[in-house]
């Protein structure tokens, strides 16, 4: 049952998208017959085969079968009070191994959650604690950057945090000490990634704004020398360059203040939950708009400079701009989406 139940429902090779939700059908099935046969036996052969060789419930926690542990809970609630030989239930350890998905399953038992984080385990440890560890390297690289790795860690804590109150080891530590202690490094890690991005996207902004803060003292075509204002005035593509050199100049500066105040951060363990991450993701956004904005300017530059003899090579230009843009937001999308993601909820605790 343990090898077979967990393997079927945990594919050792990723199968093709259209066999994928027929390969996981043909799982669950399975895996309910096999249920329906053990159910029929005695309660203490039903122990035996959930305690050896391999204590199913627990491998299943810890690899996230989250289809499995929901069809034995259905048939079977009382394992929802079972322990492994370190005195952890499962919901200890989705914890320890950050599986969000059994997380919320026992999470939405209402009373029942609060009891069973009360456990403690042969180190004293409560489910707090085990919070406090850091995660192994695999549920932790799930995430791109040791600053969103961080961010990931303190969201599981602060999750966790309200079930338990604050109590201390069999060394004397509280949870929080045990955290600081376990995430030293990958602050120092986070602070390292994030000061690196902010410095290389704080530069390509900074350039952009010397470029459109010049730009708009040398208008394209000159100006009357008479009235003293541009030639081009009257045209709808100046008007372009104008509203999108101004565009370009004000998101870059916005930029640059989002990236310098991510330098100037003081890096203590709270910031990595919001607030750089919040200045990150503005910081990207206006970049990215300065960046397609200046495009733009060039793109309404060059149709006033060549209107003139070369008309047509207006379109050809704006599909060209376009390369840049799109590259630029392939390359940083999903840097971008995984920071929304962790930042407003629609990620692991949604």
């Amino acid at each position: 049952m343990s090898a077979t139940a967990i393997n079927a429902t945990r594919p050792k090779t990723r199968p093709q998208p259209q066999f994928k939700s027929l390969l996981h059908m043909q799982a669950i099935v399975l895996l309910k017959l096999l249920w329906d046969q053990i159910l029929s036996l005695e309660y203490a052969q039903i122990t035996d085969i959930l305690r050896s060789p391999s204590q199913v419930l627990f491998v299943a926690a810890e690899f996230g079968v989250v289809d499995l542990i929901t069809e034995l809970f259905q048939s079977y609630p009382d394992l929802i009070w079972r322990v492994d030989e370190h005195g952890r239930s499962i919901f200890h350890m989705a914890v320890i191994h950050r599986q969000e998905k059994i997380f919320r399953l026992i999470h939405d038992r209402g009373a029942h959650k609060d009891m069973i984080a009360a456990y403690r385990d042969k180190n004293n440890h409560c489910i707090l604690h085990l919070a406090g560890k850091i995660a192994t390297p695999n549920r932790l690289n799930i995430v791109s950057g040791a600053a969103l790795q961080m961010q990931r860690e303190m969201l599981w804590f602060k999750n966790v945090q309200p079930l338990y109150k604050e109590m201390r080891d069999s060394n004397g530590r509280t949870p929080r000490m045990l955290f600081t202690e376990e995430h030293a490094k990958l602050v120092k890690e986070g602070e390292k990634w994030m000061k690196s991005t902010a410095s290389s996207c704080m530069l390509v902004a900074t350039l952009i704004t010397t470029m459109m803060f010049a730009a708009i003292f040398t208008v394209p075509g000159g100006n009357d020398n008479e009235k003293g204002t541009p030639i081009f005035l009257e045209a709808t593509s100046f008007v372009i360059f104008a509203v999108s050199d101004a565009l370009a100049l004000f998101s870059s500066v916005t930029s640059i203040l989002m990236f310098l105040s991510i330098l100037t951060s003081r890096y203590a363990e709270e910031d990595f939950l919001r607030l750089l991450p919040q200045r990150l993701i503005v910081g990207l956004t206006t970049l990215f708009l300065s960046i397609a904005a200046m495009l733009v300017a060039f793109g309404a530059t060059f149709c006033i400079v060549l209107s003139q003899r070369l008309a047509w090579i207006a379109v050809p230009v704006a599909f060209i701009a376009c390369i840049p843009v799109t590259l630029f937001a392939f390359l940083q999308f999903p840097l971008h989406l995984d920071i929304v993601q962790s930042s407003y909820g629609v990620g692991i605790f949604a």
